[in-house]
């Protein structure tokens, strides 16, 4: 995980990626997603280990259509969102978002507010009946 921060430098979009799926807990774990989709090598300026991911390639390999990783849809749903907030690769929310359960939502939300610059964003374990983000008022 290290190294991919590294390589993520200050994107906050690509950071706030990364902790969704450190979160979600799935796919970083996956070795077959790991094996195929994240590039890991030795900086040659200081040999700090580096890795990127390459988002597009793992949001496509998880469609439902034909998919090349063994997923759920929901976690296929959650890469794909991730994919999208570091390299802008296109999804429908609608889709995207319909069938996550509420700790996977809040997941995501929080990752939308760290990629926005909102600090730690919003954990699963402060999602709570009434909650308002901001200084808006909850109607």
């Amino acid at each position: 995980m290290a190294a991919l921060r590294a390589q993520a430098g200050g994107s906050l979009c690509v950071l706030a990626a990364l902790d969704l799926l450190v979160g979600h807990g799935f796919w970083l774990l996956d070795e077959p997603f790991v094996c195929r989709f994240v590039e890991v090598w030795a900086s040659e300026v200081d040999g700090t280990m580096r890795a990127r991911v390459d988002w597009q390639g793992a949001a496509e390999a998880s469609q439902e259509s034909w998919r090349l990783l063994r997923c759920s849809d929901v976690q296929g749903q959650v890469l794909r969102i991730a994919a999208s907030l570091a390299e802008g690769v296109p999804v429908d929310l609608r889709d995207a978002l319909s069938g996550l359960d509420e700790r996977d939502l809040a997941l995501v939300a929080g990752a939308v507010l760290r990629a926005g610059g909102y600090g730690a964003g919003l954990g699963a374990a402060a999602v709570s009946p009434g909650l308002r983000v901001g200084g808006g008022s909850a109607r």
